[in-house]
């Protein structure tokens, strides 16, 4: 039974009555465009769930603390999505809305299409409180969290973004038609983004002041090499340190230099250790006295454009003031000059950043960052990138044994040790994860998601014993150990899990 069958029983005694609802505000023409809108949409998840690689991007943006552990559809995104939109337009909220919602919920949740020929009935339906307070309850429901526990981010445009598909714009036309139907607005792509982002209020920017007291550069290059693998990264920073301290020395000898960027590329998978180097590299750099503060500053796409043009400058603006004297770290810096619906919101964040980067060249670093053939591509699109960015760095995927590491690393912070059985297991599947990775395998963030799972599972095994010693609460056995194909086809979201 759909949603709309179920209110319509639900409150039946109301949609009995005779009084006629006071306003119309269901008619044949909206109903002809609710039909015609979710049937595009519906086949667009067909597309979207036959596309494993999007698929695959789209699941691995889900926090499992919050949400079931099943491999989640198109349309469940195509519905948090648009409960995102929604939410962020609450205080525009009237009947049409929340009957356009409805339809739309019905549709992706039960692929139901209302009765257009009751549509006194319906009008009368939605002017009833209860059915507001029940389409409330749906919204609570189905809105899915990221993995930074967020619940206002648009998994579609960020994971559509990050493969190579041609799918985004016919999913900014989809969400965009919701918007329109539900509160008469339409959306840019950037517009979108921002909507999204500020249902909440939040901001992506985050300044991070990780310079310790006492700090120095023996104990940076300390943290430096006890990072898990990463053994070429380090080698390079290891020589960009060699070279900047000769420049220093022959500085103080008044000798010529020639000039050195610390603007730096950062190419490689997630979860491998990118946002950690530039930390260290931003203390680094204030030891050496080429940076003042030697702060980071994260940011990407959302975090530097705005909504319209002229003001994207603004908000660039804003970011490099606050890092100057550190550097600005720039996460999946290739979306800046994804121009999808042909404005130049993007390249106007680019030129700006590229003339503030000249303005601030004695006393700022950017380190932008992604996946290597995109990055590549970026830096590439203009020539004032290609000019500025000519150091690279490398990041590779981890080993069976680094990411066994990084799972030891996990339970030593937090007071947990392995017996010998489910070492054995876990070596298993670290073994499988890297045997069947892709160049979107999550590296540590997997290993971070799968200690997180052997948590639950040991809690789970523990709580029905009778007594449980200090030795019982620390120990992983193997029996909290999912099973290495289980992991596997978590990563992957496997269509054949079911």
């Amino acid at each position: 039974m759909s949603f709309l069958e179920d209110s319509f029983l639900q409150i039946k005694e109301f949609l009995e009555g005779e009084i006629n609802p006071k306003k119309v505000f269901i008619d044949e023409k909206l109903m002809q465009q609710l039909k015609q809108e979710t049937v595009s949409l519906l086949a667009l998840c067909d597309i979207v769930n036959a596309d494993e690689k999007a698929l695959k991007a789209l699941n691995s943006l889900i926090n499992y603390s919050t949400t079931k552990e099943i491999q989640y559809k198109a349309e469940h995104f195509f519905l948090s999505d648009l409960i995102a939109v929604y939410n962020q337009q609450a205080a525009r909220e009237d009947e049409k809305a929340r009957f356009v919602f409805a339809y739309y919920y019905d549709v992706l949740h039960n692929h139901h299409f209302a009765d257009a020929n009751a549509m006194l009935t319906l009008n009368k339906l939605v002017s009833n409180p209860d059915f507001k307070s029940n389409l409330d309850n749906i919204r609570k429901q189905n809105i899915l969290y990221s993995i930074d526990n967020k619940s206002n981010q648009s998994f579609l445009i960020t994971a559509l973004s990050q493969t190579k598909t041609d799918k985004l714009k016919q999913t900014l036309n989809a969400i965009n038609s919701f918007a329109k139907l539900a509160f008469n607005l339409s959306f840019d792509k950037e517009v979108l983004d921002h909507i999204v982002a500020s249902s909440k209020g939040t901001e992506k920017n985050s300044a991070v002041n990780n310079v310790p007291e006492n700090d120095s550069l023996e104990k940076v290059l300390e943290e430096l090499n006890q990072l898990v693998g990463l053994e070429k990264v380090k080698n390079d920073v290891k020589e960009l340190i060699n070279l900047l301290e000769i420049q220093k020395r022959r500085d103080t000898e008044g000798l010529k230099n020639i000039e050195i960027t610390l603007h730096t590329v950062f190419l490689g998978p997630p979860g491998t250790g990118k946002t950690s180097v530039a930390r260290l590299l931003s203390r680094i750099y204030k030891h050496l006295g080429f940076l003042s503060k030697g702060q980071l500053y994260e940011t990407d796409r959302e975090g530097m454009i705005a909504g319209f043009v002229g003001q994207t400058a603004t908000k660039v603006d804003k970011v490099i003031q606050e890092s100057l004297g550190g550097v600005l770290f720039i996460d999946e810096a290739y979306a800046l000059t994804q121009n999808v619906m042909g404005n130049d919101y993007g390249s106007e964040a680019v030129n700006t950043l590229l003339k503030r980067m000249e303005d601030h060249r004695e006393d700022l670093s950017v380190v932008v960052a992604g996946y290597t053939e995109p990055m590549k591509m970026f830096v590439e699109s203009n020539p004032g990138l290609r000019s500025r960015f000519n150091r690279f760095f490398y990041f590779d995927h981890f080993t069976p044994e680094q990411l066994y590491q990084i799972f030891e690393s996990f339970c030593k912070n937090a007071d947990f040790i392995i017996n010998e059985d489910a070492k054995e297991k876990l070596a298993d599947t670290f073994e499988l994860l890297v045997d069947k990775k892709d160049e979107s395998f999550g590296n540590a963030r997997v290993v971070r998601n799968l200690f997180e799972k052997c948590v639950q599972n040991q809690a789970n095994r523990i709580i029905k014993l009778a007594t449980i010693s200090k030795k019982t609460l620390k120990t992983f056995t193997e029996e909290d150990i999912p099973e290495p194909k289980e992991t596997q086809e978590q990563v992957s979201f496997s269509v054949d899990k079911e």
